[in-house]
């Protein structure tokens, strides 16, 4: 297993928990797919050792709550290269040997975001919409081979993601969030029956099938409602 990621010392230690818990050799590799190249750069060293990738998890992303007109330019920019382009990339460089090879899949981890435009966090929603539409659109290709595409779209999630890009300020925090433990069982499972869309918690599951009956406008004005700034305490 390869772990992939900016945070080096924090992979170290996951890396440590999977090789002690669950006999899993692993790898670390430490590389800010943020950056121009990275992801061409990550293909070329794999083909470069020979080491054929069967299982792709795209699980890195960005977000960041707030007004669009008063956001981080630059932030809002990485977002999208993360979030949806190297995601895309990553899909074009690792899914043909996986075909030629007739095994694997992918499994793309999008959000409920991705079913709604999001006021307050506009351009993180639109780009799990992207992740959203390419990994269904993906499955479809694939069908009738032995490769699976997998989309994971969790809703609020008890991560440090939460609180790294400012939700934790929001309405819709306060209502709880799914244990990354239930979420990732969730996504793991769906990928191994080869399901195109997991969608984990009841609750969350309800939601997004509603919200095919719902008038846009009112689905719009519910997810500013929710992404709305509360009181401390409130």
């Amino acid at each position: 297993m390869i772990l992939l990621g900016r945070r080096e010392g924090v992979l170290r230690e996951v890396a440590a928990r999977i090789e002690s818990q669950c006999n899993v050799e692993t790898r670390v590799l430490a590389m800010d797919l943020t950056r121009p190249g990275a992801v061409e750069e990550l293909t070329c060293r794999f083909s470069t050792e020979d080491f054929p990738v069967d299982v792709l998890v795209n699980c890195a992303g960005l977000g960041q709550w707030g007004e669009f007109t008063e956001s981080d330019v630059e932030r809002q920019l990485r977002m999208v290269q993360l979030n949806a382009a190297a995601l895309a990339e990553l899909c074009l460089r690792f899914l043909p040997s996986m075909l030629a090879r007739r095994m694997g899949g992918i499994l793309n981890v999008a959000s409920t975001a991705g079913f709604v435009p999001g006021p307050r966090m506009a351009v993180y929603y639109a780009t799990k919409a992207f992740v959203l539409s390419l990994s269904e659109a993906l499955a479809e290709e694939v069908r009738g081979t032995s490769v699976t595409i997998t989309c994971l779209a969790p809703g609020p999630t008890d991560t440090p993601f939460l609180k790294a890009s400012g939700q934790h300020h929001s309405r819709l925090y306060q209502w709880g969030a799914m244990p990354v433990e239930s979420v990732a069982r969730a996504g793991h499972q769906g990928f191994r029956r080869g399901r195109t869309l997991v969608v984990p918690g009841t609750s969350n599951h309800f939601s997004t099938f509603g919200l095919r009956f719902l008038p846009r406008p009112a689905a719009r004005k519910i997810v500013h409602w929710l992404k709305s700034p509360v009181a401390p305490g409130k």
